[in-house]
């Protein structure tokens, strides 16, 4: 019995299974993908066609004249690849901005406004729409801050050492702060503000390479937006000072080292990034304000560095700062005076504190007007969101109602002070 085979086509003996074979001696390429596969097989078939062809010379292909993705640097090399390899970003939405880098990468699943940086640099940086009305700046807290911040930026005009700090430093509640952001207002500096309160983290080096990054924030502000910067850190001594036996971190030391560096080094700071010769960024000054910096790491605070002002306001500076705050109230100066000499040597802060304990019985009132204390929280959040909520009326100010809330804080205060439950609870404590 005769064995009969018939011939069909299959993929092992077509032409491209030829080709496919001879891929199996190729080194191994991860990234080969189907489309140059496809690719692959096309120009294969042309050959084969036409050998006596002539190859024709591959164009490179741009997205835009204008594209920033096929940027260069001053080097020849790739700017977002070398921006990429020297930064710790991971994140694949930095710089995909609609309008400004090609809309076709953007996409709706990064959204329309993906630029983290400069949302980034939008929070970080505080201008002052809250401070509303006419305030007193005190004469010689607004010659110091304004010359020190001129004089950085003018420091290669001068044949001089320019020291990069200023300390503000004095009593608590005298307005060191709020004086400061004042002269900010007055003289459209945009600074960039730190609080001693991320001076510390559970990562080592994280809050120096935060001061580092908000430096370098508030030189881009300078660079890019064409204002007066600089960089302001509250509270120092709170976050770097030594109490009795409070332990010295591996980040307290390293923000003591990273404020004597830029102290020292002022326009080379690195968050990390390959050095450049060229990069290089503004003299920013530095303000920082505190309480005590005696008890601050002293190389840090030596002059040379650091520019010390020990703020105590006068009698005068007192009258005018309070009379200000008093101004719509219809208090007049004269009865300012007055209430500053009833109750002296009390920091700025009381008298504030002072005016805003007499809204105490107002508040009351309205908050018997929405239905008492009882279920205050559901009626208060439903009223709001309906928008029926009473109109709230500020009390009217009388030197009578202020000195009684006056006495009232001062009674608070020495029961404090004579009281001592400390002793009660913790016997063991040292006088």
């Amino acid at each position: 019995m005769a064995l009969c085979f018939h011939y069909h086509s299959s993929p092992f003996t077509s032409p491209n299974f030829t080709r496919l074979s001879r891929l199996k001696t190729l080194p191994n390429h991860s990234s080969l993908s189907v489309r140059s596969l496809a690719t692959s097989n096309r120009q294969s078939e042309d050959e084969e066609s036409n050998p006596n062809a002539a190859p024709e010379k591959k164009k490179a292909k741009r997205l835009s004249e204008q594209s920033s993705w096929e940027a260069k640097d001053s080097d020849g090399k790739d700017y977002l690849y070398r921006l990429g390899a020297e930064a710790d970003n991971m994140n694949i939405a930095v710089g995909a901005r609609a309008g400004v880098i090609d809309d076709l990468f953007t996409g709706n699943f990064l959204g329309k406004d993906s630029d983290i940086v400069f949302d980034y640099r939008q929070k970080v940086t505080r201008s002052f729409e809250y401070l509303q009305g006419d305030y007193y700046i005190a004469p010689l807290f607004l010659d110091k801050v304004v010359c020190h911040i001129v004089k950085n930026f003018i420091s290669k005009s001068i044949n001089a050492k320019v020291p990069l700090i200023l300390g503000i430093w004095g009593g608590k509640g005298q307005g060191k702060t709020f004086q400061t952001e004042l002269i900010f207002q007055t003289m459209g500096v945009e600074p960039v503000i730190m609080s001693a309160g991320e001076l510390e983290s559970e990562r080592a080096g994280e809050p120096g390479k935060l001061i580092r990054e908000r430096y370098r924030t508030a030189s881009q502000v300078v660079q890019n937006q064409g204002k007066l910067s600089c960089l302001m850190i509250n509270d120092l001594d709170a976050g770097l000072g030594r109490f009795g036996n409070t332990q010295v971190t591996v980040n307290n030391q390293i923000v003591v080292g990273t404020l004597m560096n830029l102290a020292d080094n002022p326009t080379r700071v690195s968050v990390g990034q390959v050095w450049r010769d060229s990069d290089t960024t503004h003299r920013i000054p530095i303000i920082v304000t505190g309480n005590d910096f005696s008890t601050i790491y002293a190389p840090l605070i030596r002059d040379g560095r650091m520019e010390k002002f020990f703020w105590q306001p006068t009698h005068e500076d007192i009258v005018n700062i309070v009379s200000r705050m008093y101004e719509k109230d219809g208090i007049t100066q004269d009865e300012v005076a007055s209430i500053v000499n009833k109750f002296p040597n009390q920091a700025l802060d009381f008298y504030g504190a002072m005016r805003s304990r007499t809204y105490d019985r107002s508040i009351l009132k309205w908050v018997d007007d929405i239905g008492g204390a009882e279920g205050l929280g559901r009626r208060f959040l439903r009223q709001r969101k309906d928008g029926k909520l009473p109109v709230f009326i500020p009390p009217e100010q009388t030197m009578e109602a202020l000195l009684e809330s006056g006495h009232g804080l001062i009674k608070e205060q020495k029961l404090i002070m004579e009281s001592k439950l400390s002793k009660e609870y913790m016997k063991n404590m040292d006088e």
